[in-house]
């Protein structure tokens, strides 16, 4: 009887597997018969391709999700131009499958490689389409969403010393994503997000048409900048206003233990840094270093400033004079003294805009810009868990003090402040759907790290990242708590199959405030029928007495 069953069984198993296979072929079929271009298929990769396995580790720049049921999708198509990308669209309403829209694979939760929920997704890996065309006399840029931040950086950098774009910090963290999200980084004090110098943009809508900023509109033109892209349409290119900086600049860290004379430095730090000189940008990033069984938590106090060293020692001695940084230490190697912790207290260096991108990214300022465009996939796995706030009064004393505490707790764990002001006061939080403008100090990135993936380290990384979170919330909420859309955290809350505009609410707007109601109008226009839609995807608007009238 017991093998009756297990041959009954197995033909169950074969039948559904034989159902499967057809439902994907018909799909096939479809992309097929509606697309243009010839020999499509050398761009769609099937779990058994060859190609595949390496689509999937090269596409998952944070690896969590590497082996698990949810990372697993039907097939990776790879466009390489904008007409192969209306056939996916179609086919895939037609067969009631989603997809997943990957430029560069930094997605904070995976989301546009994985879903949470099972749902059958394709994904639509973008990295093919990284054309990238500068105007140096407009001073304008068109680029793919496939380019990689690195890729922009030097190919500027090609073309002049003193143009720039105000993007990321990491270079392998695609155009598409990060622009769509804002784009947090070191010029934004001088020259706003990278969303704030989009001029122009391609997208692909949902019933396949390309449009431009004419053709889409200013609502979705506005929504696409900050609102997150993937909400509405698939972003096919951006065209960026590059910006203008100093032949040369300079970069410097200064290293502290994080103790008294420490946390009175972090204290006017948090009062000053969003009210320096738009020229200069200066985070902070506490983290653990260790040195055998020696571990200490320190703190950096990272900076740019578009000028040079001369402008930039008179500047600092006038607010940390405790730096003690003097012209010497810019024209010379840092003395590397390990005796005590930190090892090198202060380094400095002038440099030209490029070579500063490369310091941001954790590389010597004298390192080949080749890095930047370095496509390989990392050999050391590093696994991670995020999340964010944005700060409008200054911390306690003591929030710094439980800090270090709880670090000690932890291997590899990391706060990054990042400082607003600028011209950041100087846009409208209504200008794009990023509202964290005026009366934000500084922004906080929470982030833990861990070499082992295994359930227990994970669970264990990530619930400690929870309580830290859950530590902070009296001093950083006065109404309700407010995030970064790049910093995603699905811990605020997800789609859940429904898609209601009153439940997403609750996480919409700690990334937009109020501007999360105009950013469902534009979805329910655009997109009615829901189609581009992930767990935290922007809902159509509706109104119900439920949503209390909104």
């Amino acid at each position: 009887m017991g093998r009756y069953f297990q041959f009954l069984q197995f033909l169950l198993v074969s039948f559904l597997l034989l159902i499967e296979t057809n439902a994907q072929q018909e799909f096939l079929d479809c992309i097929y018969n509606h697309s243009s271009v010839k020999n499509i298929n050398k761009h769609i990769h099937f779990p058994k391709s060859p190609t595949y396995s390496s689509l999937v580790e090269y596409g998952q720049k944070n690896p969590r999700w590497l082996n698990s049921s949810s990372a697993q999708k039907l097939f990776i198509i790879t466009p390489k131009n904008e007409s192969e990308i209306e056939p996916i669209i179609l086919c895939s309403q037609k067969f009631g499958l989603q997809i997943r829209v990957k430029s560069g694979g930094h997605d904070y939760e995976g989301l546009s490689f994985r879903s949470v929920t099972g749902t059958q997704f394709v994904i639509v890996d973008l990295f093919n389409m990284d054309d990238i065309k500068i105007d140096e006399n407009e001073e304008t840029a068109w680029i793919q969403t496939g380019v990689t931040m690195g890729q922009l950086y030097y190919e500027i950098a090609k073309k002049s010393e003193n143009l720039a774009f105000p993007g990321g910090l990491y270079p392998t963290v695609g155009s598409g994503g990060l622009i769509s999200g804002g784009g947090i980084g070191t010029l934004m004090r001088k020259f706003g997000l990278a969303a704030d110098n989009v001029l122009n943009a391609r997208v692909m809508d949902v019933n396949g048409n390309i449009l431009d900023r004419d053709s889409m509109g200013e609502d979705l033109f506005w929504a696409i900048r900050g609102g997150g892209g993937s909400s509405f349409c698939v972003i096919l290119a951006w065209k960026i206003k590059l910006v203008r900086v100093p032949s040369k600049l300079t970069t410097f860290t200064v290293r502290r233990k994080l103790r008294g004379e420490t946390i009175n430095l972090l204290q006017r730090w948090q009062n000053v840094s969003h009210e320096l000189p738009q020229d200069l940008f200066m985070r902070v990033l506490i983290q653990n270093m260790g040195l055998g069984s020696k571990k200490i938590v320190q703190v950096s106090f990272q900076g740019q400033f578009l000028g040079r060293v001369s402008e930039l020692i008179p500047l600092l001695n006038q607010t940390f004079p405790e730096f003690e940084l003097v012209q010497e230490d810019c024209f010379q190697d840092p003395v590397v003294n390990c005796t005590d912790l930190p090892c090198i207290r202060k380094e400095c260096f002038e440099v030209p805009w490029i070579n500063a991108t490369l310091y941001f990214a954790s590389k010597r300022t004298n390192d080949s810009i080749e890095f930047l465009v370095n496509r390989t996939v990392p050999e050391t796995k590093n696994y991670q868990k995020a999340t964010s706030d944005f700060v409008k009064s200054p911390l306690p004393r003591e929030v710094w003090r439980m800090i270090r505490r709880v670090f000690r707790d932890e291997e590899r764990p990391m706060i990054i402040l990042d400082p607003l002001g600028g011209r950041m006061d100087e846009i409208s939080e209504f200008e794009i759907p990023f509202p964290h403008r005026k009366g934000n100090l500084f922004n906080i990135q929470y982030m833990v790290n861990w070499g082992d993936n295994s359930e227990n380290i994970s669970s264990k990384k990530i619930n400690w990242l929870r309580k830290l979170y859950e530590k902070m919330s009296p001093f950083v909420s006065h109404s309700s708590r407010t995030a970064y859309l790049n910093y995603r955290d699905l811990d605020f809350g997800i789609n859940d199959g429904e898609y209601s505009y009153s439940i997403s609410r609750v996480w919409g707007e700690k990334y937009f405030n109020g501007n999360f109601e105009r950013l469902a109008k534009v979805k329910s226009k655009v997109d009615p029928g829901n189609f581009f839609r992930f767990e935290q995807s922007i809902p159509p608007f509706n109104v119900s007495t439920s949503e209390g009238g909104r």
